[in-house]
């Protein structure tokens, strides 16, 4: 008997986590003169003392590569304005391969790039790495990180932006 793709459990999962509401991020990392980025929702802080958080990168990625190669990554967490970057960085803009092209950046310590407007920044060292069959899981220690008192943050919902009703 064959099993219906829609009713595999990850599958079911992916519809399940279509229900949470998460803010967007861009995970990026630099080595060398190379850089990349991604967006993101698989972003979490996990721990205060010490300052941890985990992102989850798929295996063949130019940005898993180069987290791997630098042993940091920046996250930007970004708001309202900012929907086109995370299309962008999603790979759903045709981009000719340098994702930031034309787009302002600006690191904390020089370690990993952040994209000017996020509402926050975080640069950090990795920590830890766990493996998955198409992805790994990285643990960040964070190293600097700032925030603007401004702005609203770019929400996503069931596939889609939204943004917060007040």
């Amino acid at each position: 008997m064959t099993q219906d793709a829609r009713n595999l459990p990850g599958e079911q999962l992916r519809e399940a986590m279509r229900r949470w509401v998460t803010g967007v991020s861009i995970v990026t990392a630099q080595h060398g003169e190379h850089r990349h980025g991604m967006t993101v929702n698989s972003f979490v802080s996990v721990s205060i003392d010490p300052p941890l958080i985990t992102v989850t990168l798929a295996l063949g990625t130019r940005t898993h590569a180069l987290v791997r190669e630098s042993g940091w990554l920046g996250v930007s967490v970004l708001s309202q304005a900012q929907a086109e970057l995370s299309d962008r960085f999603a790979g759903r803009v045709p981009d000719g391969g340098d994702r930031f092209h034309g787009v302002e950046i600006f690191t904390l310590g020089g370690q990993a790039p952040l994209i000017a407007g996020c509402l926050a920044g975080l640069e950090c060292r990795v920590a830890h790495e766990y493996g998955m069959p198409h992805s790994t899981l990285f643990v960040g220690e964070v190293a600097r990180a700032f925030h603007r008192e401004d702005g609203e943050p770019l929400l996503y919902y069931n596939r889609g932006y939204h943004r917060m009703q007040g």
